[in-house]
Order: structure tokens, then sequence, then C-alpha cells
């Protein structure tokens, strides 16, 4: 490994033979970017704790010594290709060379090692445990040997068109729950449409109106029944409480009759009936449906009419809830 020549105070250290002395001054004159900075200096930590010389690296890499040290120095913006040469040069992720939270501490790696190739089964099962060691809750279902405290808030979850509105208020009335349309307590926090917190504020704030409307509903609500906006599972903290304090059912359709509900709905946009919107909308279904899973129950909302699919949905949630029929 090599090593920095030791110096006396005032005079500049020497870089060890092997390694190329550190980039003079960036040459486009202007400040670092923080996370090229930081990006070079887990390389360094990477390499340091590998017990790898800069020289040892760049070869394993394939990349230049000279790149290497630009890289490490925070002056050298590589591309997405070199990063994963260097990450399988230092037998790490990419996601703990680039600074992803998981690789963070010691704690992280070590948990993020015993969750690494779980299959779903088992990761779901370790999300539950830690739910329940941290008191966030886990879910309504088992856990270990005993029950957890089902809740009597019933969330629909499914992307628009999914029938979440309509089978959802049927179901509220049935139960005698208040019905919340979460999308429309999202207005009232903002004081404005949708469309208008996207356009003004972006699509962060319209995240954090989102979380917050779910837990005021969650907090004022003890029983109701919830439809969520479809979007809702694309931000992991918020559909990871609606999962600890929901009973959950994804309201599943085909394609085509989501289409030809949101037309029923009003939106009757020139681009709706084009065969890029449709493909546009099984790429989002195909990308969200490994989160709708996750919830509790399925219904199929395009296999029958609308009154034996309410009579289906009903069934279902009564006996989870536990409530005559």
């Amino acid at each position: 490994m090599s090593s920095t020549i030791l110096h006396a105070p005032g005079i500049t250290p020497t870089p060890a033979a092997d390694e190329p002395a550190a980039p003079a001054h960036d040459p486009t004159g202007d400040e670092k970017n923080p996370f090229l900075v930081a990006l070079g200096e887990r390389v360094r930590s990477l390499r340091a704790r590998r017990g790898m010389t800069r020289k040892a690296v760049a070869t394993a890499a394939d990349v230049s010594e000279r790149h290497l040290a630009n890289l490490e120095y925070g002056t050298g913006n590589a591309s997405i290709l070199v990063l994963l040469q260097v990450a399988g040069a230092l037998q790490c992720s990419l996601a703990e060379l680039i600074g992803d939270v998981t690789a963070s501490s010691p704690e992280w790696l070590l948990i993020r090692e015993l969750l690494q190739d779980r299959d779903e089964a088992t990761l779901r099962r370790a999300r539950e445990a830690i739910g329940q060691l941290l008191g966030t809750g886990g879910s309504n279902g088992l856990a270990g040997s005993g029950r957890v405290a089902r809740s009597s808030c019933v969330a629909l979850v499914g992307l628009r068109g999914a029938g979440k509105s309509t089978l959802g208020q049927m179901l509220a009335d049935d139960l005698g729950f208040p019905f919340v349309e979460l999308s429309r307590e999202i207005e009232k926090f903002a004081g404005c449409s949708i469309s208008e917190i996207q356009a003004l504020y972006g699509q962060n704030a319209y995240r954090r109106y989102e979380r917050r409307a779910l837990e005021e509903a969650i907090q004022i609500y003890p029983e109701a029944v919830i439809a969520t906006p479809g979007g809702l599972v694309s931000d992991a903290a918020t559909f990871n409480l609606l999962l600890a304090h929901c009973t959950t059912v994804w309201l599943q359709a085909d394609a085509e009759d989501h289409m030809k509900r949101v037309q029923a709905q009003g939106d009757l946009r020139p681009m709706a009936a084009s065969r890029e919107a449709m493909d546009d909308l099984r790429r989002i279904l195909a990308g969200r449906a490994a989160f709708y899973s996750k919830a509790e129950f399925q219904l199929d909302t395009s296999h029958q009419p609308l009154q034996p699919t309410f009579e289906a949905l009903r069934a279902m949630v009564r006996q989870a809830l536990q409530m005559p029929d």
C-alpha cells in the first residue's frame, strides 16, 4: 500500500512515488462541484479500505492513473461506464461509490449485505419486522407468531381508471365509513388543483402535500375508505406509511379499460386515443405493478361488471376486518 512521505510544518507534502500529484487547480477556474469532491473522497476511502494503490485500481479498472487521480481530487467528471469500472476494481457496488444512503455507514452496509439476493417474500418479512421494531407498523397480517392489530382504514391503490373512486364510495357507504378521496385532500392543503401544484411548485412539493394529506387522514379517521392517487407508490416513505396503517387493496384493470374509464371521466385530450399513449400507459402499469402488488389484497376490476366486482370487494374487506356480512 502506498504511503505519503512525512514532512515538516510549512513544507508541502510529497506524493508517494506510485501516485501522481494532485492537480494544482481546477483548469476551468471554477469552484469544484461538491458532488464530485464527495465522490472523489469516497473513491479514496474505498481504495484505502481495500488496501490498494491508485496504480492498482487504475490497472484493474482499465483507466489511466491520471484519470483516476482527477476523479479522486474532484476535478474529473467521469462517465457512468468509468464509474462502473472503478466500482468493479474496488469490489463495491455503484451505489456505494456514488454515496447511496445504504452505503453511508458500516451498519447500513452490514444490513444491506444481509438482505442482498434475498427473494421477495423474505424481503417483505424483513421490512415488516423492521416496521414492528421501529414502531412504524409493519403489516396488518401475521408477523412472527403473534397477530398484529388490523387497521379499519381501507386504502385502494391502483392506476387512474381502476375504479378506486366508484368502488371506494360504494364500499364506504356499505361499511358506514367516511370516504376520503386523497387527491381532494391534497388540493385542500395546497389551495389549488393538483395540476397547478405540479406546474407551480414541482413534483417534490406535490409529494410533500400527498404525504401530509395521508398522515392527516390516518390521524383523523380511525375508520375510513381512502382512494389514493395512482402515483403514491412512487414515494417509498408515503407508501410505507400506507402499508403500515391501512388494509390495502390493489384494484387492477386492463390498460384498455384504464384508458376508456379516464376518457369517460372527461379527459378527452387528443393524445388519449393514440398508440403512443397506450404504450405509455402500459409502461406505467408495468413499472408500478411490483409496488401495487405489495397490497394485501388484489381485485381485477376488468373481469366482470360493476356490481359483481363490488360484491367481491365487499366480501374481501369485510372478511379482512372481521365484520359480519
